[in-house]
């Protein structure tokens, strides 16, 4: 994902189109620890299934839709042909430093060593990325019959290891914005216009990547040089 101003992350998906054993096509079922994401439909129909505390929900998913959850949200993008999404991911930087987790079976969570082989992509990436999403669906077909408090804390235990690293990111990027706010906001209060001074223009070019992602091919914008924070 690249940046957008705030700690935003923004990038293409085109969700798979691959069957799964419920003879639904989609994504891999998984779930954020400290992310809101959000859908911005482009083109296509499906659904995003979700299973929270609150129980399961299927949500349509159709062009002008825009749908987002919170954190603690297992979510499965489904595929009801040419889904294509804008995604929109809250503090950009963490899903890929290992935010979100998958919902294997118990046995794999309950393994670090298990878990890692089954998320890795070695290999012909196609297939690793089809056999981790049937995997996963198998694990969230089960979740749906019970046992989320018992996947939370599996989670949890999987990144812990994760978690002062995340919090860098978090003061580097989204804090960091909101400060500048801060700041900005104190010197209008004050008469001082200077950084109304320095204002600039950025812009992304279109998406040069294309990989497998955990819902569909992810189509990423090049990285631009990270603009100035102005106090």
């Amino acid at each position: 994902m690249t940046p957008l101003p705030g700690g935003v992350g923004v990038s293409g998906l085109t969700v798979y189109d691959w069957e799964a054993a419920d003879g639904l096509c989609g994504g891999t079922p998984h779930m954020h620890l400290v992310c809101s994401e959000a859908y911005v439909v482009i083109d296509g129909a499906g659904s995003v299934q979700t299973l929270t505390a609150s129980g399961f929900a299927d949500t349509p998913l159709h062009p002008g839709d825009v749908v987002w959850f919170t954190p603690g949200t297992i979510h499965r993008l489904v595929n009801a042909g040419g889904l294509r999404l804008v995604v929109l991911m809250q503090n950009s930087g963490l899903p890929e430093a290992g935010d979100a987790v998958f919902t294997f079976p118990v046995p794999v969570l309950a393994d670090p060593h298990a878990y890692r082989a089954a998320a890795s992509l070695t290999g012909d990436p196609a297939t690793a990325a089809r056999r981790r999403r049937d995997l996963a669906l198998d694990g969230f077909l089960a979740l749906r019959e019970g046992g989320l408090r018992e996947f939370h804390t599996a989670a949890h235990r999987l990144k812990s290891d994760l978690l002062d690293d995340w919090r860098i990111r978090w003061r580097d990027g989204p804090l960091a914005a909101a400060v500048t706010t801060g700041r900005q906001l104190e010197a209008l209060k004050a008469g001082d216009l200077s950084h109304l001074g320095r204002g600039e223009v950025s812009r992304l070019q279109r998406p040069d990547r294309r990989l497998f992602g955990m819902c569909g091919r992810l189509h990423t914008y090049p990285v631009p040089d990270s603009p100035k924070e102005h106090a």
